[in-house]
């Protein structure tokens, strides 16, 4: 495994690497992700190795250009082209029927392919010196964390990974939101970096699949995900002062808000007090102003960092359902739910 440096030298040696079969993580404003030559079967099938991710769960296919669409899908509406050219480059995938050139370990078999135009000029760069669109899930082991720094994909992938190009931590740090177009109504199957509103300004009223599958359509369609080594309990905004936190338990608050009302509640609960409860021994908070983008981009980056801790169980609070927060609450609930 080798580190490249977002230069022209190393942007470069990492498009060579794509085209000559090799794996690459590269970042993008989501998360960074696990690169291959969506074309290759060999490349795809070391991507499913390396992350230990079955392969009834597709892969979502990373262009640089609208032009580079046409080899892999199709829009099957004018609508589907129109959210395109809003919303790309950018945090949105799109479900689209899939070009017979697409290999079914891609897709998982479907007929459908999920496709994404990055904003991170890095990843586009690479994806279009590579010459080829390059199928990338998240560059981690599958169900855990997804890495917003290039530090958190050597340590969980290592040599599993041909090279890394380190572009520094992810703007949004949470993983693009998936949208199924080839039906009469668009659905969300995942939601992310794209809030639902943004999608509404431009085709009226979506759906959300609020369900998991046990055949996804889309990637985040599991119902254990995106989890920390840690056991990680959720509870409703405020319920964070009424749940048994131990000693040795970390504490994710939303805002500086809630981490105050948290103390408040705690210290005058005297019950609480008169059974020697102690107080977390690490606390950190999303974002002290409450700014949800912010919430977002920090998550993955606070859950690693309680990992390196050894910090063996997190409590965590809902954020508001809104904009990035429901994004935010579904890689927290699918978290929660392994223990």
């Amino acid at each position: 495994m080798e580190i490249l440096s977002p230069t022209e030298e190393g942007i470069a040696r990492a498009a060579r690497a794509l085209a000559e079969g090799l794996l690459v993580a590269i970042p993008t404003e989501t998360v960074y992700g696990l690169g291959a030559n969506a074309f290759d079967t060999r490349a795809v099938a070391r991507v499913f190795e390396a992350k230990r991710r079955p392969t009834f769960d597709p892969l979502i296919v990373h262009i640089a250009e609208l032009d580079g669409l046409d080899e892999i899908a199709s829009f099957p509406n004018d609508l589907a082209r129109r959210l395109a050219e809003a919303f790309w480059p950018g945090p949105l995938t799109l479900i689209l029927p899939k070009r017979e050139r697409v290999p079914g370990l891609v897709t998982s078999g479907l007929d459908s392919v999920a496709v994404r135009m990055p904003a991170h000029p890095v990843a586009r760069s690479i994806i279009r010196l590579s010459r080829v669109p390059v199928a990338a899930p998240s560059a981690n082991p599958f169900g855990y964390l997804s890495p917003t720094r290039a530090e958190h994909v050597a340590r969980m992938l290592g040599d599993a990974v041909d090279f890394i190009v380190d572009g520094g931590a992810s703007d949004i740090g949470v993983e693009s939101t998936v949208l199924d177009v080839t039906g009469e109504r668009p659905k969300i199957l995942r939601p992310g970096g794209l809030p639902r509103a943004a999608i509404e300004e431009i085709c009226g009223p979506v759906d959300i699949i609020d369900r998991v599958s046990a055949q996804p359509t889309s990637p985040g369609q599991l119902e254990s995900h995106y989890a920390p080594h840690a056991r990680l309990d959720l509870v409703e905004a405020g319920g964070l002062a009424a749940a048994p936190i131990g000693a040795e338990d970390a504490v994710l608050f939303f805002d500086e808000a809630s981490r105050r009302a948290f103390h408040a509640a705690r210290e005058g609960n005297l019950a609480m007090a008169a059974r020697g409860e102690a107080q977390s021994r690490m606390e950190r908070v999303l974002s002290p102003s409450g700014d949800l983008r912010e919430a977002a981009a920090a998550l993955f980056d606070l859950l690693h960092a309680f990992d390196l801790e050894g910090v063996e169980r997190v409590w965590a609070e809902r954020l508001p359902s809104e904009g990035l927060g429901l994004a935010v609450n579904d890689r927290l609930w699918k978290a929660s739910t392994k223990n």
